[in-house]
């Protein structure tokens, strides 16, 4: 049956009439939309601008900016790179201000490498509060994200580089012409961590030996390592039994190659040789590993640089140190301020005034030991080295019957605790703790305290159990892919994809077979986040970890009520390359709730660690913006 066509014009221009509407409505949106992105890219850009622009000129401390009383040394503090946001190994731009700030705060004044060869060389007095600050592997987004930190707190910072990614091109790194513009800027100096960055020896952790690694092989085989390798200029190049694979004359030639290829490539792109130099690896008693190794590099050490910074792990020089076997700290973007601040009281033996943040919060808070800091809805509490930091709720002792919600923040290694039903002492109390990864819920009454429950966390979360064979094969199988991915010629890669194949095909036993299970080593800086609700009642409790139950209905002997306690300390172990002596450890309490626990509808809250008010919209508005902003910038 055909349309009359009356009624077929109608449709049709009722048709075209929505299509017209819908297209002006869709037009008007995108109108919108690209108006709302222009103002923020224009808001973005302006903030980049004045981030980016240097308008002040570094002032030098005098007598007046400065305190000077007797000699103290110095402190160096050396930061990896900078990011806006941060990540595993590059501190993110609002800790570092958060870190730098606080140490302005407390009178610290930067120091230059000039005054530093004064100090040592012809006697120079230094302010009591002197800082030496590092940024190290001369990453670009380190300039960009520090520049406008440095100059707001009038810091003086020295910029490492490896000269050998002036040629690279790498836009990840700064080039010479950059260089000079920091310099320029006179909130920069630069310094060197030698040409470049590779490693020799390197074994993986099933002992397999590896060779010799340039710095993107090394990241490629990273997960797998253990601590058998080295940085080239610091041992022979040795086979898989520790045999030398060089000549004394061959090992010589090497090394002094790459010395004199360093001296060579900052004269042409500088100008000069920088007088600041970092020898990769730390801390190994001299200038390497062998005595040999280590006499061809104190010589060029001590031609080539004024200074260098040969150990890690502490923070304080002293005028009997020598200027060729300085030490530093190298912070990490897991420290909270407190952490940075601990370590160099200890180190320096000067007391430090701790940040707390928001002072209206702390109220509710007896420190008893180490410090602590409340950030918008968060506690943080960081420990004495090797010992604890511990807390208590003011003014409450009848915490009985309650339900607590928290999201444990801290890394996996260390120990984040809270007590329940405690007395003053800690001779009673109920406890519920995170270390190392592992739940436990202890008892104390009368005498030692009691193991009640303990969960593996990683098999609460349903983590797959691999077996030693399993682990090892999918180490192998890494290498065998970065080796083919880096190769030096089709051949070789040929080589390598073949072997590739071969062991991918091969089945390794699992631990349902009977198979050894694996158990990985939990690295210092592997972060944690776990959140838990612990439902205390009467003489039962039980606890819910990332939205799955952990133990109902576990019996407690006593049930009278007490005070709340929140606990924090170093998980004894872990130590890993970059920090060798961090034995402090924060402590990271997110949303902490504490509600009455009596069975009704609405139950009354106790405590509750969350913003109010104004404080709350300021923090919202404020994450709202760092989305935005992160959007942009990605």
């Amino acid at each position: 049956m055909t349309m009359p066509p009356q009624k077929f014009i109608a449709r049709r221009d009722r048709k075209q009439a929505q299509y017209a509407r819908f297209t002006e409505r869709k037009d008007r949106r995108k109108i919108v939309s690209v108006v709302l992105q222009l103002m923020v890219i224009a808001v973005v850009a302006v903030i980049a601008v004045f981030t980016l622009t240097t308008v002040k000129t570094y002032q030098p401390y005098t007598e007046q900016t400065a305190k000077f009383s007797g000699d103290r040394g110095f402190i160096a503090l050396s930061y990896f790179g900078v990011e806006r946001v941060g990540q595993q190994d590059i501190i993110g731009a609002g800790r570092l201000q958060e870190h730098l700030q606080a140490l302005k705060n407390l009178g610290y004044v930067t120091i230059t490498q000039q005054d530093l060869m004064d100090y040592y060389q012809a006697g120079k007095e230094l302010p009591e509060k002197s800082l030496f600050l590092m940024f190290e592997d001369g990453r670009r987004d380190t300039a960009a994200f520090s520049q406008k930190i440095l100059e707001n707190l009038n810091f003086k910072a020295t910029i490492l580089t490896y000269p050998e990614k002036f040629a690279s091109k790498d836009p990840k790194f700064l080039i010479p012409e950059e260089l000079k513009d920091m310099e320029r800027t006179t909130y920069w100096e630069t310094g060197t961590n030698g040409y470049r960055l590779a490693f020799i020896n390197v074994f993986d952790r099933y002992d397999n030996y590896l060779g010799e690694l340039d710095q993107l092989e090394q990241a490629g085989v990273a997960p797998f390592l253990g601590r058998r390798y080295n940085h080239y200029v610091m041992d022979y190049i040795r086979d898989e039994y520790g045999i030398p694979k060089e000549s004394h004359a061959r090992m010589k030639e090497r090394i002094s190659h790459d010395y004199e290829t360093l001296h060579d490539s900052y004269i042409k792109a500088i100008g000069y040789v920088p007088a600041t130099y970092i020898l990769m690896h730390a801390n190994t008693g001299a200038f390497g590993n062998n005595d040999k190794v280590s006499a061809v590099n104190e010589y060029w050490i001590k031609n080539l640089f004024k200074m260098n910074f040969n150990r890690e792990g502490f923070a304080l020089n002293q005028r009997n140190s020598s200027i060729y076997d300085l030490t530093r700290m190298q912070p990490q973007p897991y420290w909270y301020t407190n952490h940075l601040l601990m370590r160099i009281q200890y180190d320096s033996n000067q007391d430090l005034d701790f940040v707390q943040g928001n002072l209206r919060q702390q109220e509710n808070w007896d420190t008893l030991t180490g410090a602590l800091e409340i950030q918008n809805d968060t506690i943080v509490l960081t420990s004495l080295p090797q010992k604890t930091g511990l807390a208590r709720l003011k003014n409450r002792n009848d915490f009985g019957d309650i339900q607590v919600s928290v999201r444990l923040r801290g890394n996996k290694v260390g120990l984040q605790r809270m007590y329940f039903r405690a007395d003053e002492n800690l001779s009673r109390f109920l406890s519920v703790y995170v270390l190392n990864n592992v739940l436990y819920v202890t008892e104390k009454n009368s005498g030692a305290e009691k193991k009640l429950f303990t969960l593996d966390l990683n098999q609460h979360a349903g983590k797959k159990r691999l077996s030693v064979p399993e682990d090892r094969k999918a180490a192998e199988v890494s290498e065998l892919e970065t080796f083919r991915q880096y190769a030096a010629s089709p051949e070789k890669a040929k080589l390598y994809e073949e072997q590739l194949r071969a062991k991918e095909q091969e089945t390794a036993p699992t631990v349902a077979d009977g198979a050894v299970e694996y158990i990985p080593e939990i690295s210092l800086h592997t972060p944690g986040d776990h959140k838990l609700i612990i439902s205390l009642k009467g003489d039962r409790l039980r606890i819910v970890v990332d939205d799955k139950e952990a133990v109902s209905d576990l019996p407690v002997a006593d049930t009278a009520a007490g005070a709340v306690f929140l606990e924090s300390a170093w998980g004894g172990y872990g130590q890993n390359q970059p920090n060798l002596v961090d034995d402090v450890y924060d402590g990271v309490f997110e949303k902490l709730v504490i509600t009455e626990n009596t069975g009704e509808a609405q139950e009354r809250i106790l405590f509750d660690s969350s913003l109010e008010g104004l404080d709350a919209v300021k923090f919202k508005l404020n994450r709202m913006w760092e989305a935005i902003l992160s959007f942009f910038v990605r």
